[in-house]
């Protein structure tokens, strides 16, 4: 097989290299570990003080560190969309992918959102919106990571096949 001088020798295949997918798996985790780090100190762990509850002294870096990991989300998006998306689309693997690509996007809007959109009602919906589906994130990611993993069986096998 020859390949284009950009092409990746993993190009065809929706399967990630495990580097890659050690990537993502890092990249992910701590840019939900983090949000779920954030809304922890942001509710629970609030101190109280003489003029009423002030926020946790690390809520701050919990926020930091869930902005650096969704900028490298944004990035790693981008990688996943050429070496991971677009084969498992041509491969016919799509229906577990379509959703966390709809999650992942809703996040990056509502994460957009939630810096530049006015006024309180706005942002508490957004917010709530980017909370709920970024926790949920999970519960979509390890379906698919384990579906993934499974051998493809010799009927399924022909859809791989470039038309």
């Amino acid at each position: 097989m020859k390949l284009h001088r950009f092409q990746s020798p993993h190009a065809g295949r929706a399967r990630l290299p495990p580097r890659r997918e050690a990537l993502v798996h890092v990249v992910l985790g701590t840019v939900w570990i983090s949000g779920v780090g954030w809304l922890v100190f942001h509710y629970f762990l609030r101190q109280a003080s003489e003029f009423g509850e002030l926020p946790h002294p690390l809520e701050t870096w919990w926020l930091r560190l869930h902005g650096a990991a969704a900028f490298a989300t944004l990035w790693l998006l981008g990688m996943l969309w050429v070496i991971h998306l677009v084969p498992g689309w041509r491969a016919r693997r799509r229906s577990s992918g379509i959703v966390l690509a709809g999650m992942l996007a809703l996040l990056s809007v509502s994460g957009y959102l939630l810096y530049y959109a006015g006024g309180d009602d706005a942002r508490a919906a957004i917010a709530l919106v980017h909370w709920v589906v970024g926790a949920a994130l999970p519960l979509f990611l390890l379906p698919h990571v384990l579906r993934g993993r499974q051998p493809r069986s010799q009927g399924n096998a022909r859809t791989t096949r470039r038309r």
